[in-house]
């Protein structure tokens, strides 16, 4: 079994609703790796500033972050452009994913890609 969960949900609205999305995508994560599946975290669209705020020892999901850390597969570059994330993917030692060249933009992350390579794709 192959997963790509994507976080979209943005941190910047300051709801439970967008707090509690990237808090299931985590525990999502979490439970594929602790079952030995292949699975694969992605912040994509606004959901990429989650990534400075997750480094934070006081956030309520940085245990849980940490315990997924490793299965970070990076940020879309383009996003993180957009919406001024790619200083912390970079401070983070996360990679730009942009396998997408989409036009105007830095390149994004290939959901195509990641379904031709048989990941099945979940969104938060």
């Amino acid at each position: 079994m192959k997963t790509a969960i994507l976080v979209y949900s943005d941190p910047k609205n300051g709801s439970e609703e967008a707090l509690g999305r990237l808090f299931n995508a985590l525990a999502a994560t979490y439970d594929f790796k602790k079952n030995g599946d292949d699975v694969t975290l992605m912040f994509q669209g606004a959901g990429t500033r989650w990534v400075g705020q997750l480094s934070q020892p006081d956030h309520p999901a940085y245990e849980l972050y940490e315990a997924v850390r490793d299965k970070v597969a990076g940020v879309s570059c383009g996003c993180a452009d957009v919406f001024g994330a790619s200083e912390d993917a970079e401070k983070e030692g996360y990679a730009l994913i942009k396998d997408n060249s989409v036009p105007g933009t830095s390149g994004l992350t290939s959901l195509r890609k990641l379904i031709s390579d048989g990941y099945t794709v979940v969104n938060f």
